[in-house]
């Protein structure tokens, strides 16, 4: 066993060749032979080196490392959809450096800041709170960047675009055939353009379905709390929503916790759907409709379209629709008036 870590001089004594015909090796740098490409490559796995990330970085003008931003660690929708995003970078050679913004854009301006000056190799920014001059000036530093619903794709940078019309359109059609006509929405911060795309899909939709029905609209803000504020609000109107969709699954989970915690009966007195399947849409009592946003497929594709860009920087960027669809559970069901006191 070695007393001490290999160096790349014992790999090139190893091998019979030069430190410089080691590292070209490593990095791709400069053209090698077949033969001695596995001469090096043999000495490499026998002295069991480990190149100095750093260096390499260096010496090949990029990291691999990505940086990745997300809105809130504690939303079971992230933690899963980093393990997604984690385990595809993992496939392709990249390690992945996570930052948490609590949906604070200076925070998400500050990551990002940062992540450009670790010479990241991208970004993925999952998170809809940033400010626009940032993207202006990581399109103008040629940062390779993949958003998730921020807007059109550029130069260097790709945008996941959710389908919440396809989602929101199957919940309305879905509660309007247990023959709700009165159905409110749980939206996120209007600031936020995830927010405000989930909140345009709901009012398109009542409007073609539910024609001259209040679109009542409560707002939240992602979290659970969100969730019980605004079911709080409900609860103490005079005329209550048969039904009810929440924006994500945390306010859904919130709302119906406080719909229990006021003696109302889910589904039996009024409806909940929530927004993005997280696994803990299935812990609640009942379990909870949702509308399914595929966090493998997800994650999977925002790592894919991020190294398109950083292999080929003239790419020009794209935009993905990822899918959505709507699972039906236990919290939907027959629509009874229900009239306050």
């Amino acid at each position: 066993m070695r007393a001490t870590r290999a160096g790349i001089q014992d790999v090139a004594s190893e091998a019979g060749v030069s430190t410089a015909t080691v590292s070209h090796v490593i990095n791709n740098t400069r053209h090698v032979s077949d033969e001695v490409r596995a001469r090096v490559l043999a000495a490499v796995e026998r002295c069991d080196y480990y190149p100095n990330a750093i260096a390499r970085s260096l010496a090949s003008g990029r990291s691999h490392v990505l940086g990745l931003v997300i809105s809130d660690i504690a939303n079971p929708f992230f933690p899963d959809l980093v393990k997604s995003i984690e385990a595809a970078a993992f496939e392709r050679g990249y390690d992945v450096v996570l930052s948490n913004t609590n949906y604070d854009p200076e925070r998400t301006s500050l990551y990002i800041k940062r992540f450009i000056e670790r010479n990241v190799a991208g970004v993925a920014v999952m998170t809809s709170e940033l400010d626009a001059a940032l993207v202006e000036d990581l399109a103008r530093r040629h940062v390779p960047v993949v958003f998730l619903d921020l807007g059109p794709p550029g130069a260097h940078t790709s945008n996941l675009r959710v389908d919440y019309e396809t989602g929101i359109e199957e919940a309305i059609r879905h509660l309007v055939s247990f023959g709700h006509r009165d159905v409110a929405l749980i939206s996120g911060p209007p600031h936020l353009r995830s927010a405000t795309c989930r909140i345009e899909a709901f009012s398109a939709s009542m409007r073609r379905h539910l024609p001259g029905s209040p679109a009542r609209i409560y707002e939240g803000n992602f979290k659970l709390e969100g969730g019980k504020r605004a079911a709080l609000n409900i609860l103490a109107e005079p005329e209550m929503p048969t039904a009810i969709i929440a924006a994500n699954d945390m306010m859904a989970l919130g709302a119906m916790a406080e719909f229990h915690a006021a003696g109302l009966r889910i589904p039996q007195d009024i409806s909940v759907i929530g927004f993005d399947d997280i696994s803990f849409a299935t812990l609640s009592e009942p379990q909870l409709t949702t509308v399914r946003l595929p966090l493998n497929h997800l994650g999977g594709r925002a790592v894919e379209e991020l190294l398109a860009t950083i292999e080929n920087p003239e790419q020009k960027g794209r935009e993905i629709l990822i899918p959505t669809h709507l699972l039906v559970r236990g919290s939907t069901g027959p629509a009874v008036s229900f009239v306050g006191t």
